[in-house]
């Protein structure tokens, strides 16, 4: 499926610069219901592949909703409407579609995304200071794809996400340009396979 096991779709961020990296992500889950920002990601694996490098867009509005956009180095589509996730693969003219509930789950997407029962699903841990940035764990309680989340804070900007998975591959997002509560039209979280589309699932 490509990039789309990393439908992190992009996630949290902050309230309080002295603040701990978890009562930033507490703090910026209670006063956002909608960001969209500009991204890129790297996925590392085990020594000596090189690791996958990727760019994109997303969009979110809780709960449920998130629109995350995979432009280089080629496109691939996520769409969730509150009831469905959508995945879009235009080089295979293939559409995936489940029920969201089942796909968030314990998964990256669910913090972003989610009714914040943060602590229902994960076990949150301040994770320190690096690169300049104030850190969170995510550890999921119940079962996952994803060994563990982090995020990074800059002040009140979200600025990056890490993700180990069950593979033993670490996905690192950086997250630019940044808009909180933006007012997004809700077309852009409403999605209909292109004509000819060969659709798996639900």
């Amino acid at each position: 499926m490509k990039f789309g096991v990393c439908l992190a779709v992009g996630l949290a961020l902050a309230s309080g610069v002295e603040a701990g990296g978890v009562d930033q992500l507490k703090g910026f889950l209670k006063s956002t219901q909608s960001g969209r920002a500009a991204f890129t990601q790297s996925i590392a694996s085990k020594p000596p592949r090189k690791p996958i490098e990727a760019s994109g867009s997303f969009e979110f509005a809780r709960p449920g909703k998130f629109r995350w956009v995979y432009e280089k180095p080629y496109y691939q589509l996520l769409v969730a409407d509150g009831d469905k996730l959508w995945v879009h693969d235009r080089d295979l003219n293939q559409v995936t579609v489940k029920k969201l509930g089942a796909a968030l789950g314990a998964s990256p997407a669910a913090i972003l995304a989610g009714e914040n029962a943060l602590e229902k699903n994960f076990t949150l841990k301040d994770d320190g200071q690096r690169e300049g940035l104030e850190w969170v764990l995510a550890t999921p309680r119940g079962e996952s794809t994803f060994e563990w989340v982090k995020i990074g804070f800059a002040g009140e900007r979200l600025a990056a996400m890490e993700l180990k998975d069950s593979f033993g591959q670490t996905t690192t997002i950086r997250f630019t340009q940044f808009e909180r509560n933006p007012a997004l039209d809700a077309s852009r979280f409403r999605f209909t396979p292109p004509q000819g589309a060969d659709v798996v699932g639900e």
